[in-house]
């Protein structure tokens, strides 16, 4: 998708859990997420209070992500995780998630990871910014970063979906998806999503939409099984 056309819709960002080995007879549960109505056709975002974010996007300039389509109205940035049933307790990765203030976006707009893991937050862009996770469970913070400083780590306690933005320049917005299982994925612009490693029992499979809301399924997976499970967000868009 060529995202200097005024029609693009700007492309979701796939993220995927590190995932434990699976053990014998475990699961996968895999499917797709739509939407109902017709995608809004997008204007370039307005950066003009912002001369150096201003011309750095004269040829590729920034669009909503609040919606991301693709092909046969499948929806991107959704965060598909198991809510319910997860009996699992996997510590969270040494490893952690990224997440890049580059060319006066976040790179990532949702970013899935567990609680108590690591997020590594850093600023490439030569100009500073103030990143405002606006938690309401867990502890809300702010933090100015200037061009050329090293990243910081955060890590949060508690499950919580959070929003995300710049106190510096308010078209920045983001959320982190905090989440206590391991089993969790992010659409990019074909709506696709994979669970694998599922133990067998009994499940609430959720999917959460920045805009749209959430949708629920319950399903029962047996040993070595892998289901298909789809998602369809009926709202007028």
């Amino acid at each position: 998708m060529n995202s200097t056309r005024a029609t693009v819709i700007a492309l979701a960002i796939l993220c995927a859990p590190a995932f434990v080995a699976g053990k014998p007879g475990s699961g996968t549960v895999s499917g797709k997420v739509t939407f109902t109505g017709t995608a809004p056709k997008l204007k370039p975002l307005d950066l003009s209070k912002e001369p150096v974010c201003a011309k750095m996007r004269v040829s590729n300039p920034l669009y909503s992500e609040a919606i991301v389509a693709g092909p046969d109205n499948t929806l991107g940035n959704v965060v598909v995780y198991i809510s319910a049933g997860d009996t699992e307790t996997v510590p969270p990765p040494a490893t952690p998630v990224s997440y890049d203030q580059e060319g006066c976006h976040y790179t990532t707009h949702v970013l899935a990871f567990r609680v108590g893991q690591e997020v590594k937050i850093s600023n490439s862009d030569p100009i500073s910014h103030n990143i405002h996770p606006l938690a309401k469970t867990n502890r809300e913070w702010n933090k100015i970063q200037l061009p050329g400083v090293p990243p910081f780590s955060y890590s949060f306690d508690r499950e919580e979906i959070i929003p995300v933005k710049c106190n510096i320049h308010p078209w920045m917005q983001g959320y982190f998806a905090v989440l206590r299982t391991s089993h969790f994925a992010v659409t990019g612009e074909d709506g696709r999503f994979s669970l694998p490693n599922l133990p067998p029992g009994h499940y609430t499979i959720t999917a959460w939409h920045e805009t749209l809301g959430t949708r629920s399924k319950e399903i029962t997976i047996t040993a070595g099984q892998s289901q298909s499970l789809d998602f369809s967000f009926n709202a007028k868009l």
